[in-house]
């Protein structure tokens, strides 16, 4: 049975599809991401989808459930490596991606992901400072 590798890489998941993805394997796809990042406690996917040269519908709404599960699972998703005509046709195919970040290539994708996850971690502190306990006047 075919599957797409999931690499971690410290607080991030890494996942390069290098084939054309049919239903089942994007199914699969995205059934596996979400449990490892409930598994592992990731902070960030990234998806590298360069040597994606077509997409449908169905992938492309796969790609924005995976962002928007990882995101109720507390986790950010990039997609880097869009290639132009893929770019093309979500907007042609009315599919925004919400929840998902992207970025040119993986490089940039990780410092999207740890910039995302530094500015969450901030907006934790800064709303535990709102919640605090203290009612000295």
């Amino acid at each position: 049975m075919d599957r797409i590798p999931i690499l971690r890489m410290g607080q991030f998941l890494l996942v390069t599809i290098q084939v054309d993805l049919y239903d089942r394997l994007a199914l699969d796809l995205e059934a596996d991401l979400v449990k490892m990042v409930s598994k592992t406690g990731a902070q960030g996917i990234l998806i590298d989808i360069s040597a994606v040269s077509i997409v449908d519908s169905f992938m492309g709404r796969i790609i924005g459930n995976i962002g928007t599960m990882a995101k109720l699972l507390d986790a950010e998703t990039v997609v880097v490596g869009m290639q132009p005509a893929v770019a093309i046709t979500l907007v042609e195919l009315g599919l925004p991606l919400q929840g998902v970040f992207t970025a040119l290539n993986v490089e940039r994708g990780m410092e999207l992901l740890r910039s995302r996850i530094h500015t969450d971690d901030d907006e934790a502190i800064d709303d535990d400072d709102d919640n605090s306990d203290d009612y000295s006047e």
